[in-house]
C-alpha cells in the first residue's frame, strides 16, 4: 500500500510549483509535465494540424471508409469504440469537479488542452495503424502501444520489457476503471430511483456478461449506444442553453476573463484555474494514455492517417462537445442552489434547475449509459494486450473478462480507494510507456501525414 502511495504520488503529485502573481503557485505534475509540451511539440510538427484538417477530419467520418467483405472495423466503427471510453464519467463528474475547484476559467483551459491532445491522439493512432497485425481470434486486425513499442525495442526478441510493461499497466488499469464503473452506477440509481446497489449491480453484470462474452458482440452493442447516448445527452443540453440564451454572453465573458483574470491573480486562485482545466482536459480525452490506439489498430483504413485524424476528431467530441455541454449546464445554474454540493450530487441538482425531476433522472440515465460504453470499450482495448502477453488463447481472454466482470461487481457493492488508487496508477504508467515510444516513431506518423496530404487528398 506505501509503495502504490508513494507511486501515485510520483505520476500525480505536484514535482514541483512556479510561483504566479497574488501569492498563489502553479503545481506542475509528471503527466502534465510530459503531455502538455508533447501536445505542443506534436501540434508544430503537424503544423497545426487541428485546426488546418478539421474539415477532413469530419469528411472522411461521414464517409463509407470500409469496403464490402473486409476484415476488421470501420474507422468510424474504431472512432466509435474509443469514444466510448473517452465520454465517460469524466465527462459528467469530472468536468463538475474541475469548474468547483478552478472555476468557469477552468473551461478554457480545458478546450486549449484537447486541442493540443487531438495532435498527440492522431500520432499515436497512426503508429497504431503502422504497427498492427492480423488477429487470428476476433478477426481483423489488432496493435496498440504494446505492439510499436515491441517493434521499437524488442530486436528479435519475443517480447519486449516496455511492452510487457504497457500491457500489464493498461490490465491493471482498466480493473480499477471496472470498479469505479459499477460504483457510480448503483449509486445514481440508488439516488435517482431508491434502487438498492444489490439490485442494480447485478443486473448490470448480468448484462454486460452477456455482451462481453460473446465473440464480437461489444462492437455491434457500441454502435448502437454510443451516437444514440450522446446524440440525446448533446441534444437535451442544447435546449437548455437555447433556454438560457440570454445568459451566455456572460458566461462566456467568465470563462475567458477568469482564465486569465486579475481577481484569480490576486486571490491566489489562478493555479487552480489553469491546472484544473488543463488536468481535465488531459485526462478526459485521454490523448497518450496510449488506450485509444487499441482501437484506432482495428481500423480498416485505406490509409494510416485516415485512423490518426479520426481519432484526432475524437478529442473534439469528448471535450470540446460532450465535456462543454456539461460545463455550460454548470455555469448556466445558479451558484446559490448548488453551493455545498459537489460531485454527482451537484450534477443532479444543476439538472433538477434547468429540467425538474426529469433531469434527475436523465442524468442518472445519462451516467449509466456514459459508463456502461466505457466498460464495453475498455474490454476492446484489454484485447490487444491479453493477447499481447498471453498469446491467441480464448482461455486468457475470458479470464481477463470474468475479471473485469467480477470487480464491476464488486465495485457496484462497495468503493475500494485502493482499487480506485490502482487505475489511477494504471493510467499514469501506460501514459509514460506509450511517450516513450511516441517521440522516436513519431516521424514515420507524420511521414504518412505528408504522404496523404499529398496524394490521397489531391485526389479528392
Amino acid at each position: 500500500m506505501a509503495l502504490l502511495t508513494a507511486i501515485y504520488n510520483f505520476l500525480w503529485g505536484d514535482l514541483f510549483r512556479i510561483p504566479l502573481p497574488g501569492g498563489s503557485s502553479l503545481g506542475v505534475s509528471l503527466l502534465v509535465l510530459i503531455l502538455l509540451p508533447a501536445g505542443v511539440y506534436f501540434t508544430l510538427r503537424t503544423r497545426f494540424l487541428p485546426f488546418r484538417l478539421f474539415p477532413e477530419m469530419v469528411r472522411i467520418t461521414m464517409e463509407s471508409n470500409k469496403k464490402p467483405g473486409a476484415e476488421g472495423l470501420s474507422g468510424v466503427q474504431a472512432l466509435i469504440v474509443s469514444t466510448a471510453c473517452r465520454v465517460g464519467m469524466g465527462n459528467l463528474v469530472g468536468v463538475v469537479a474541475a469548474i468547483s475547484a478552478g472555476g468557469a476559467g477552468a473551461v478554457f483551459w480545458m478546450w486549449l488542452v484537447a486541442l493540443l491532445g487531438s495532435s498527440t491522439a492522431f500520432i499515436e493512432a497512426t503508429l497504431a495503424q503502422l504497427y498492427k497485425e492480423k488477429d487470428p481470434l476476433y478477426g481483423g486486425w489488432r496493435g496498440g502501444p504494446a505492439y510499436y513499442l515491441h517493434a521499437l525495442f524488442a530486436k528479435g526478441k519475443r517480447r519486449s520489457v516496455l511492452a510487457v510493461l504497457f500491457a500489464v499497466s493498461g490490465l491493471v488499469c482498466w480493473c480499477g476503471i471496472s470498479q469505479v464503473i459499477g460504483n457510480s452506477i448503483s449509486s445514481s440509481f440508488e439516488n435517482a430511483f431508491n434502487i438498492p446497489p444489490l439490485w442494480s449491480t447485478v443486473a448490470l453484470v448480468a448484462v454486460a456478461a452477456v455482451i462481453v462474452l460473446r465473440r464480437n458482440a461489444t462492437v455491434k452493442v457500441l454502435d448502437v449506444v454510443v451516437p444514440l447516448m450522446a446524440a440525446c445527452y448533446f441534444f437535451i443540453t442544447l435546449v437548455i442553453i437555447l433556454l438560457n440564451v440570454q445568459q451566455l454572453p456572460a458566461v462566456f465573458g467568465r470563462i475567458f476573463s477568469e482564465a486569465f483574470g486579475l481577481r484569480q491573480a490576486v486571490s491566489g486562485g489562478l493555479g487552480a484555474v489553469i491546472m484544473n482545466g488543463a488536468k481535465r482536459g488531459l485526462f478526459s480525452n485521454e490523448a497518450g494514455s496510449g488506450s485509444a490506439p487499441c482501437a484506432a489498430a482495428a481500423a480498416h483504413v485505406s490509409h494510416p492517417a485516415k485512423a490518426g485524424l479520426m481519432q484526432a476528431l475524437g478529442v473534439f467530441i469528448d471535450t470540446l462537445l460532450i465535456c462543454s455541454c456539461t460545463a455550460m449546464v454548470m455555469l448556466l445554474t445558479p451558484a446559490s442552489l448548488t453551493q455545498g454540493l459537489e460531485g454527482m450530487d451537484l450534477l443532479q441538482a444543476a439538472m433538477g434547475h434547468h429540467l425538474g425531476a426529469f433531469g434527475v433522472v436523465f442524468i442518472a440515465v445519462v451516467l449509466w449509459l456514459f459508463s456502461f460504453s466505457t466498460f464495453l470499450g475498455i474490454l476492446f482495448y484489454a484485447r490487444s494486450n491479453v493477447a499481447y502477453l498471453f498469446g491467441d488463447s480464448w482461455r486468457s481472454q475470458t479470464a481477463y473478462k470474468l475479471l473485469a466482470l467480477v470487480m464491476l461487481f464488486v465495485g457496484g457493492l462497495a468503493a475500494y480507494q485502493f482499487v480506485w488508487d490502482l487505475g489511477d496508477v494504471g493510467i499514469g504508467l501506460m501514459t509514460i510507456f506509450n511517450m516513450i515510444a511516441l517521440l522516436p516513431l513519431a516521424p514515420k506518423a507524420l511521414a504518412s501525414l505528408r504522404d496523404y496530404e499529398q496524394n490521397e487528398m489531391k485526389k479528392k
